[in-house]
């Protein structure tokens, strides 16, 4: 039986950022373990908000998220719109807290604003607790033999699976704690603003079966639970229904990393081939999260920085190329597909995003940033460590990246793992007339083929904006101006 701490603290506030839910929730159990009365407050941080576009369907997400953590709060959440440096010191004053409690974010703006908020906090005689959440281990709590941080995945992941044992992934029993929840005093309370009050329009979220909140993402990994066996040989094939789709919930954290990880172990351990896979997956996102912790300097830079003397292309020609990219223009089905596929609902399938990426930055020889800005803009599950990782690996200047000199092949990918074209001609209806084995390169079809899909380069559908293999000798090329592997 779990002994009941004398309090500490007669009153405390729980920020929550990118954690929106009420179980299993670090700041939560300490702020109620620690306090007799725990007020919970959200900010619409405008720092944030003013700078993305008024129809976007991640805050839509978020919205909808805070109405459902309401919800599971017995309506005794703060809701706040405003500027959250500003907003926090402000409200841990009227309500006369001795503490604020939130979860850690690591990201290099968080981190500022924390700092901003955690020194008007202490100025006016209020602590600043925060603690880890969005991953099972953070910072250096793996470190090599030598107490450097891992630069490459598999010892790093070797090391977790290690040192993980059930201790980790337990979950914080808030439910036990509950009671010293508290009403929001009423000259502080307020309405709960709509997403029109924020300032944002309604997207096709809704439309796109993507639940969002806590009961959304229990309805997704209860469906993903009957199909994680099959993870492994299902999970480069974007026709198929093979990925979890928990990203989104996991980057605003309406689901536990410790519950997930704690199923996938747990299923691992019975030879689940598709468990463990999926797992390393979840490892991945822990290691990526550290290297944006030790090395920032990877926002906006390599993590190599002799990749940083690659010499991009620039001008008006890699605009019109970029722009094709950008549009699903350049006349490679799978590509083309793929880039539909974000544009129209915010997701993309991860085997896409490998093979898009690739196709920017040593097809097209633009620089990875700039792709990375686009995924940044328009992925609902936009997380800073994991798209920086992701684009640095495809382009070879990140930790652990793929070898500069290996370089996708976009018709290869298509016929490998959209053999039937399924997932092209969900997102490129124009191209559906064409056989299976033609879909993939349509510039090969005979005129009489493309004649009888009803298919006319340059109105129906483009030619390709490069030739693959003219554009993998000059990225070759490009990058030969690094020591030969």
């Amino acid at each position: 039986m779990e002994m009941t701490p004398e309090k500490s603290l007669d009153c405390a506030l729980v920020w929550f950022r990118r954690d929106l839910r009420s179980d299993d929730h670090a700041a939560l159990y300490h702020a109620l373990r620690a306090a007799r009365k725990v007020w919970c407050v959200f900010v619409f941080d405008r720092e944030i908000l003013d700078e993305l576009p008024r129809a976007d369907r991640r805050v839509e997400f978020i919205h909808d998220s805070v109405l459902a953590l309401n919800r599971q709060l017995g309506g005794r959440l703060i809701v706040r719109h405003a500027w959250a440096r500003d907003e926090i010191p402000r409200l841990a004053q009227a309500l006369h807290v001795r503490a604020v409690y939130a979860n850690h974010d690591d990201e290099p703006a968080a981190l500022q604003r924390d700092a901003q908020v955690r020194g008007a906090l202490a100025h006016a005689g209020i602590a600043l607790h925060t603690s880890k959440d969005h991953v099972v281990f953070e910072r250096s709590e793996l470190l090599t033999g030598s107490g450097k941080p891992y630069s490459v995945f598999t010892p790093y992941k070797n090391a977790w699976l290690k040192k993980v044992e059930p201790f980790f992934l337990k979950a914080y029993p808030v439910e036990k704690h509950a009671a010293n929840l508290a009403a929001v005093p009423a000259d502080v309370s307020g309405p709960l603003p709509t997403l029109e009050d924020l300032g944002f329009q309604r997207t096709n979220l809704h439309s796109l079966k993507m639940p969002a909140g806590s009961e959304g993402a229990q309805t997704l990994l209860a469906d993903f639970m009957d199909r994680i066996d099959d993870y492994e040989a299902t999970r480069n094939f974007p026709a198929v229904k093979g990925p979890s789709y928990l990203s989104t919930h996991l980057r605003f954290g309406t689901i536990s990393i410790r519950t997930l990880a704690r199923l996938a172990r747990e299923r691992a351990l019975t030879e689940s081939q598709g468990a463990g896979v999926w797992l390393s997956e979840l490892i991945w996102r822990d290691f990526y999260h550290q290297v944006l912790h030790h090395h920032p300097h990877v926002v906006g830079a390599c993590f190599k920085p002799e990749y940083d003397r690659v010499k991009w292309e620039h001008g008006a020609q890699a605009d019109a190329l970029f722009a094709a990219w950008c549009e699903g223009r350049t006349g490679y089905p799978l590509v083309d597909a793929a880039m539909a596929q974000i544009n129209q609902t915010g997701y993309m399938h991860n085997r896409l995003r490998m093979v898009a990426a690739s196709f920017l930055v040593k097809d097209l020889g633009i620089d990875w940033r700039w792709g990375e800005r686009y995924f940044a803009t328009h992925l609902n599950d936009f997380d800073l460590a994991a798209n920086n990782g992701g684009w640095q690996w495809a382009a070879s200047t990140g930790c652990d990246a793929q070898p500069w000199f290996r370089i996708f092949n976009p018709v290869t990918q298509s016929e490998k793992f959209d053999a039937a074209g399924k997932f092209i001609r969900r997102y490129l209806p124009q191209l559906a007339a064409l056989p299976d084995k033609l879909i993939h390169a349509p510039w090969l079809a005979r005129p009489v083929d493309l004649q009888s899909a009803g298919i006319t380069f340059g109105r129906d559908y483009p030619l390709p904006v490069v030739q693959h293999d003219e554009a993998r000798a000059k990225t070759l090329t490009r990058f030969g101006v690094l020591k030969a592997p």
